[in-house]
């Protein structure tokens, strides 16, 4: 199988407490887009595994769609995208105009594969998202975003180290320096939980940390770092010091910490997903040129 193949399809009505949720927090026409979103539980080959994932389809309009790759975070059968959740996230990023994918990745949520992998191969699943969105005909392959959450957004940075196919990419309490956490910590040891048992810890953790390895980050890829000054789980310092590496890089990029919020952004989800909306309407759908970077002005 090559990957990528969509191999199976099937349309999933939208979960009645997600439509609970967006007619408490939405009105107007935000409401009628959101309510007139598609979703779809899909499969598709990653390293020839059946990878189960999900598809969010906006409402109705003619051309080509932008499109944008979520990747979830959380790790376990719990991690995993239920109905609920899926709508949730991308049927928020879809009502925008977006066509949206997501993977559950391998070794939970109904994939394929012995084990959950945490920034292994589970990075490949991601990455076959894309040629999956090359196979659509309704969609632009120009205009792809990248959206990580937590460990997602760890994932998110290695996709950046390895494609230049995102014209934008959002993360939001990624994790960026697990090498130098104390191994009593809560991100790091959520890490040893994956690994294989002759898997050197450093390495691997230092194999996840993107502080270690941020100029390999595709610099035409310009990058939103959003994170909660209360996130108990990654520390808000992670996002702090990957914004100063990217600064001395010149790689084009916005920091943004939001105070009083956690590790998924609770009590600022209507700023952050602005923040995020106008990031990917900007570079995404309108192919904005990159920011100018390095000292300039007045």
């Amino acid at each position: 199988m090559q990957d990528g193949t969509l191999l199976a399809s099937t349309e999933v009505p939208t979960p009645s407490t997600a439509l609970s949720m967006a007619r408490r927090a939405l009105a107007g026409q935000d409401l009628q887009r959101f309510e007139a979103v598609t979703l779809h539980q899909i499969t598709y080959a990653s390293n020839g595994r059946r990878i189960q994932g999900w598809l969010a389809l906006p409402p109705a309009r003619t051309g080509t769609y932008p499109a944008i790759i979520f990747n979830r975070g959380g790790s376990g059968p719990r991690g995993a995208l239920t109905s609920e959740a899926a709508m949730q996230i991308i049927g928020t990023y879809a009502a925008w105009g977006f066509v949206v994918v997501a993977s559950n990745y391998r070794g939970v949520g109904g994939s394929e594969g012995d084990v959950e992998e945490w920034g292994a191969g589970d990075v490949d699943d991601a990455m076959a998202l894309l040629p999956l969105l090359d196979g659509f005909g309704y969609v632009d392959p120009d205009r792809i975003g990248l959206i990580g959450g937590s460990r997602g957004g760890m994932m998110a940075f290695q996709m950046l180290a390895r494609t230049d196919r995102f014209r934008a990419a959002a993360t939001f309490g990624a994790p960026t320096m697990i090498d130098r956490e104390a191994e009593s910590a809560y991100i790091r040891r959520t890490m040893q939980k994956h690994l294989p048992p002759n898997a050197v810890e450093h390495v691997e953790a230092a194999r996840r940390s993107v502080l270690n390895w941020a100029e390999t980050l595709c610099r035409t890829t310009p990058l939103l770092l959003l994170h909660g000054t209360g996130d108990r789980r990654v520390p808000a310092e992670h996002a702090l010091q990957l914004g100063l590496r990217l600064q001395a890089l010149q790689h084009p990029y916005k920091l943004v910490m939001y105070d009083h919020a956690d590790h998924v952004l609770a009590g600022r989800r209507n700023e952050s997903n602005a923040d995020i909306r106008w990031w990917m309407d900007h570079y995404v759908n309108e192919r904005s040129p990159l920011p100018r970077t390095g000292p300039h002005g007045a």
